[in-house]
């Protein structure tokens, strides 16, 4: 026997893999090599590992994706072990006298199990460098954690807590550490969100001064247009009044109001869908939702109580699962008091009806899924449904207000007040916060009062903390610890610091309703009367004419794209009632010059809400001959003319003329929404896929982009109550085309994944129609995770439709697969286009004619 084969049967003994094996006992052979020391038997439905204290040297044991209800007392024999992962199993509880005698353990995985409490000898395992013990039931970090001063990595995300211990925090060695998804008070999570270095300095705040206990609480006001929500807003702020019609809310505004100990930050949002768009961007966890239904129009049927109440709720319980929503009904003075009753009525029984229905799809869902031949490849998804399944969503009983009656507004306040000191309801209500954190707030609100104050509230961070610096009550704060409170001012929704953006870094938005002012000057439901309300002197400061806006609006109308200058002179025009030197000053900041990116702009992409578009002025004459296959980069001078809004596109007609039709043998993805695909997300995706990919034509539902000469399709298809992002793509005819093909299938897959985490509430899966158009069977993606990248995510090379009999390659199937030997080969044929910017329709395929590649 060689050197090299005598190493690999070595390397064979000492590491056994046998995931997914559908295992329900370790085999015995398994347990008769006493040299392993790597061993996988994660996503099996073992019970027990019965023998495993015969394996001495085992250095590594994964048991995660199992059935252990117990932990495995014979465990505690394993003293080699240095690594142990048996996350997302059932266990309960940890008995005592386990890690007693695990000195060498450095890595260790609970999640996702129901533990309660863990063991005190846990504080044995002097030497553990990285444990996770997040998605369990934990309320109190135990003293065992405190003594683990190697540790380097904590994760304690998704328990109970509502404490972090300071102590905790002085072990310099820890680098990493998560507490999302827990119900913390010190401390809030808008500083845990910060990372370690906010939660060291929250608690070196803590040791300089006494803290503070903060109750304030963000309500958001939403619903139809006209339905009353800036009424009920102003109402609940002084005397009872009603807001004009031409005074109606356009995009978000902010009032701050006390009542009792508690103060409220009222977000008034416009009702409009158009400007649903923008509301991902300030609904966040932790709000209070005041969802106002304006009685005199609604009527009880279910088109009504979808545009009225349903899109409402369901958009809200997406993106924050746990909420809770207040539903009020107004214009009750317009209507007689049976009248009122029976809507009343109507509306609470539809809403408990959906919330039923939601629970009851998820619960099929999750039984379909645990029934599944194959449950162990699913836990991941199970997990997530689990989650959903129990989520604290609440809609309260609906209350029916006149809004000019100063009694039903103060029953209004009672019943709101009455909401929010409901701790089950509202666990983050109360935040202890150190007297430097208040102090600071305190300080900002009194400088945005001021009356010399800019209305724009837009401060450089330097004017900030120089201007902080002469508050006297404030007293010397550093600068480190000044950015860290204005990071939690930022989560808050107190203040608006995009410091992840580098235009927008150093600028600080005192005045977060300014910016909701900049953002509804472009994302509004009047765009062309807008347009042509622009005054000649603002377009002449554009070097701009009348032509011009009727240019802009065909643009606009054609392909809902707005150029650059008509942007900028119709923000003009809507800022007109500003100062001069104020307006002058947002103008520079945030609109930049003539032909310039401003800062506005910026914000727009970064928040997905537009795409830019960018045009060659020519041909690039320095350029080497065109070559087939390989990219042609734009002329350096290509700039940013005009912007393109998804949200405002009309048909697909650019892209069905591209994609001409499906062909049989196309390939096929459907990323499944449950409950259903929020508003605007596929629009949002859109500018993503996009971004990655510079030759594209978008539609209203439909979207095509190219990637060294693969064809991709995506299409937003909701039919009988299913809700999925289709992708379609070309069939490859070699192992290259094959690599390509799945390298923009699984780069889409990550950005639709990437944006979900903004919808908590929302639950994907992603299924494979059967290759014959004729079956109906879809196959189901198993949970894709580092192991599945290693490894194919099915071992079989062909697989049998359990409905048509039909057999087909898995790599056509399912990603991480490999190529199959035998693959008829054929021809594409696509257009490519003229730049490195956005593609939309013919309009910018190259004008010297289109280019054609076969292959």
């Amino acid at each position: 026997m060689s050197c090299t084969t005598r190493y690999e049967k070595d390397k064979a003994d000492k590491q056994q893999n046998l995931a997914s094996k559908r295992l329900k006992v370790i085999p015995p052979e398994v347990l008769s090599n006493v040299e392993i020391e790597f061993l996988n038997l994660d996503r099996n439905k073992l019970k027990n590992v019965i023998g495993i204290s015969e394996l001495k040297k085992l250095k590594e044991l994964a048991l995660s994706k199992n059935e252990l209800a117990e932990f495995p007392v014979e465990i505690k024999n394993l003293r080699s072990l240095e690594k142990l992962e048996i996350n997302q199993n059932k266990m309960q509880n940890i008995p005592e006298g386990i890690f007693c005698s695990l000195h060498r353990l450095k890595h260790l995985k609970l999640n996702n199990n129901r533990i309660s409490k863990l063991p005190d000898d846990l504080s044995n395992c002097g030497g553990l460098e990285y444990f996770n013990i997040s998605s369990n039931w934990i309320r109190v970090i135990p003293p065992c954690i405190l003594t683990l001063k190697k540790l380097v990595e904590l994760y304690v995300g998704n328990n109970k807590l509502r404490k972090l211990p300071a102590e905790l925090f002085e072990n310099k060695v820890l680098k990493k550490f998560n507490a999302r998804s827990n119900p913390l008070r010190e401390p809030p999570d808008e500083v845990c969100s910060g990372g370690l270095k906010q939660i060291r300095n929250y608690f070196s705040q803590l040791q300089k001064s006494d803290a503070e206990e903060v109750k304030k609480i963000k309500t958001i006001f939403l619903g139809e247009s006209m339905a009353g929500k800036s009424t009920i807003c102003k109402s609940l702020c002084m005397e009872p009044e009603v807001v004009p019609t031409e005074e109606r809310t356009v995009g978000i505004e902010i009032n701050e109001f006390p009542i009792e100990d508690f103060t409220f930050y009222f977000w008034d949002f416009a009702g409009q869908h158009e400007y649903y768009l923008t509301h991902h961007v300030f609904i966040t966890p932790q709000a209070f939702v005041i969802l106002v239904i304006n009685l005199q129009s609604y009527s009880s049927n279910d088109e009504n109580f979808k545009s009225h109440v349903q899109f409402w709720i369901s958009n809200v319980l997406m993106r924050v699962p746990d909420s809770v929503v207040l539903p009020v009904g107004t214009h009750i003075d317009c209507c007689d008091k049976e009248a009122v009753e029976v809507k009343k009525k109507d509306i609470v029984t539809r809403i408990r009806e959906i919330l039923e229905e939601r629970k009851k799809k998820l619960d099929q869902k999750i039984k379909f899924m645990e029934e599944n031949n194959d449950p162990e490849m699913f836990l991941e998804q199970v997990d997530n449904l689990k989650q959903l399944a129990n989520c604290r969503a609440k809609v309260l009983d609906l209350v029916a207000i006149n809004c000019k009656n100063h009694d039903d507004i103060k029953q209004l306040r009672a019943t709101i007040l009455e909401c929010v000191r409901e701790e089950e309801d509202f666990p983050n209500a109360v935040k202890i916060l150190p007297l430097s954190y208040r102090a600071v707030e305190k300080a900002i609100l009194e400088m945005s009062h001021a009356e010399d104050f800019p209305a724009h509230g837009m401060m450089s961070l330097d004017e900030l903390f120089s201007s902080l610096g002469k508050k006297e009550k404030l007293g010397k704060v550093e600068k480190e610890v000044l950015k860290d409170i204005l990071r939690y001012l930022h989560r808050t929704g107190l203040i608006v610091w995009y410091e992840e953006i580098d235009m927008l870094a150093n600028k600080v938005f005192v005045k977060p309703g300014f910016l909701i002012e900049l953002f509804k000057t472009i994302i509004r439901h009047d765009i062309e009367k807008q347009l042509k309300n622009i005054p000649v002197a603002i377009l002449t400061e554009e070097k701009a004419f009348s032509r011009d806006v009727k240019s802009w609006i065909a643009k606009f109308k054609c392909k809902a794209m707005l150029d650059l200058k008509a942007m900028r002179a119709m923000v003009k025009h809507l800022l007109q009632p500003m100062k001069s030197d104020e307006r002058t000053d947002v103008i520079d900041e945030m609109l930049g010059g003539t032909n310039e990116e401003g800062k506005l702009f910026n914000l727009f992409v970064y928040f997905q809400i537009c795409l830019p578009v960018r045009n060659a002025n020519g041909l690039n004459v320095k350029a080497p001959e065109f070559i087939p296959g390989k990219k042609w980069e734009p002329t350096a001078d290509s700039k940013v003319n005009s912007y393109l809004f998804p949200i405002y596109l009309l048909t697909n007609t650019e892209v069905t003329e591209q994609w001409k039709h499906d062909h049989e043998q196309d390939l096929c993805f459907r990323f499944c929404f449950l409950p259903e695909i929020p508003e605007g997300f596929f629009q949002r995706l859109i500018v993503e896929v996009c971004s990655l990919y510079s030759s594209h034509w978008v539609g209203r539902t439909m979207c095509l982009v190219v990637y060294i000469k693969r064809q991709v399709l995506l299409k937003e298809i909701i039919e009988n109550n299913d809700y999925y992002i289709e992708m379609t793509s070309r069939k490859p005819g070699n192992e290259n085309d094959f690599r390509n093909t799945w390298k923009v299938i699984l780069a889409i897959y990550a950005k639709i994944r990437e944006l979900l985490e903004q919808w908590p509430g929302l639950y994907l899966c992603v299924r494979t129609p059967c290759r014959n158009k004729n079956c109906l069977r879809e196959l189901e993606w198993p949970d894709i995770d580092e192991n599945t990248r290693d490894s194919a995510m099915t071992q079989e090379e062909t697989i049998t439709c359990d409905i048509c009999g039909s057999h087909f390659a898995s790599a056509f199937l399912f990603p991480y697969v490999p190529f199959p030997k035998e693959v008829p080969q054929i021809n594409t044929t696509i257009n490519v286009t003229t730049y490195g910017g956005a593609v939309v329709g013919s309009g910018n395929v190259l004008s010297v004619g289109t280019q054609n590649f076969e292959g």
